[in-house]
């Protein structure tokens, strides 16, 4: 089975950062490649770099689809491109804070996400709506961290408190790690605050699996169905569907 693992930004570290992981809750015969767009914002902080990273994000599903990949994850927790993404896939194409938000429901009768920056909690709230996790999402906190900065030694402690705020506050009885930039600090955040702690990476690389393991592929009828062949102008000119 192989899995393709897209970073929708253009950050190198992050991108290792998380195949790391990828790799690691991966299941044997797994093989898991992370990747991320040679184009694109270096980070996903609002509507407008979730628009710009798109178009990257699907360039990448359409080398997947010729490299002939079983399944994909989007790592980036605003699921940037995920119907488009499904349009163009045989195989099934998942989004962390999707994948996230389900396992969490599963664990604990309510979670609350903690996410980086407060602009981006309306994105949080959007999604959990969609997918039908509203009634499970207690709130949406967020510790106003930029992306870019989630690997300074600083940033583990104050994840920590914000989650422990949940908790009590909230009422919540898990976590769902808001950026897939906070794949490496699952583990000791869910140890130091005694709750489950759900990183979206590597629940959806699972979630992935499961689903090419039980011959589940993207349905090509409705509104999953292929796009329809036209000719794109401009920048977009060689992603024209065929």
């Amino acid at each position: 089975m192989r899995i393709k693992i897209i970073n929708p930004n253009t950050s190198s570290s992050m991108t290792e950062r998380i195949g790391l992981y990828a790799r690691r809750f991966a299941a044997p015969g797994t093989d898991t490649v992370a990747v991320s767009p040679d184009f694109g914002p270096p980070s996903i902080e609002g509507y407008y770099d979730e628009a710009l990273a798109v178009p990257g994000l699907l360039a990448e599903i359409r080398r997947g689809e010729a490299e002939q990949f079983d399944g994909y994850v989007i790592a980036c927790c605003g699921d940037p491109g995920l119907f488009a993404a499904r349009e163009l896939a045989r195989g099934p194409v998942v989004g962390i804070a999707e994948a996230a938000m389900h396992f969490a429901s599963v664990v604990a009768p309510g979670f609350s996400v903690v996410t980086t920056l407060a602009r981006t909690c309306g994105m949080a709230w959007h999604l959990a709506e969609i997918y039908g996790m509203k009634r499970f999402c207690r709130n949406v906190r967020a510790v106003e961290i930029p992306v870019l900065d989630l690997s300074d030694a600083k940033v583990a402690p104050l994840l920590i408190e914000e989650c422990r705020r949940a908790l009590i506050e909230d009422g919540a009885g898990a976590i769902v790690l808001g950026c897939a930039g906070m794949v490496d600090l699952c583990e000791t955040i869910s140890s130091e605050i005694g709750a489950p702690v759900v990183d979206g990476v590597t629940a959806a690389v699972k979630f992935v699996e499961s689903l090419v393991a039980l011959g589940l592929s993207t349905s090509k009828r409705g509104d999953y169905a292929s796009p329809l062949p036209k000719k794109y102008l401009g920048l977009l000119a060689g992603m024209s569907p065929t």
